[in-house]
C-alpha cells in the first residue's frame, strides 16, 4: 500500500510525493522500538535487583509505598529501579531508532535523514543578536 505525502516536489505544489514505506513501516517501526524498550527495562529491573541484594542484603521493597518500608530504603529503591528502567529503555529506543534508520535507509521519524519537518525553521545562529 502506497501513501501519498502532501509534501511539494521540485518546487510543484500541484505534485505529490509517494511513500513507498507507508503506514506499515511507520507501525512496525514503533514495535521494534518497544520490544527493545521492554527486554531492556527487564534486563535493567533484573540487574538492579541483584545489585540491591549484593549492596543491602535484603530483596528489593515489593511495594515501597507501604508504611512498613523505611522511607529511606522507599526512595533509594523508587530513585535506582526507577532512573536505571528509565534510562535502559532510552537507550534501548536509540539503539533500535538507529538500527532501523540503517536497514532501512529511513530515519526514525518516517523523513529521510537531514530533512527537516514542514514548516521548521533553520535554526538561528548563535552569534546573532536581536536588538529592538
Amino acid at each position: 500500500m502506497t501513501k501519498k505525502s502532501a509534501h511539494p516536489v521540485d518546487d510543484d505544489p500541484s505534485s505529490t510525493q509517494i511513500d513507498e514505506g507507508g503506514r506499515a513501516e511507520a507501525i512496525a517501526r514503533k514495535i521494534y522500538a518497544a520490544v527493545a524498550a521492554v527486554i531492556a527495562a527487564r534486563v535493567a529491573r533484573v540487574a538492579v535487583e541483584k545489585a540491591w541484594v549484593k549492596v543491602t542484603g535484603k530483596v528489593p521493597p515489593e511495594e515501597p509505598e507501604s508504611p512498613k518500608v523505611h522511607w529511606a530504603e522507599a526512595v533509594a529503591w523508587s530513585a535506582l529501579s526507577g532512573t536505571s528502567v528509565a534510562i535502559a529503555r532510552l537507550l534501548a529506543s536509540r539503539r533500535a531508532a538507529g538500527t532501523w534508520q540503517k536497514i532501512s535507509e529511513q530515519s526514525p521519524t518516517g523523513r529521510k535523514p537531514g530533512s527537516r519537518k514542514p514548516g521548521s525553521q533553520k535554526p538561528k545562529s548563535q552569534n546573532s543578536t536581536s536588538e529592538g
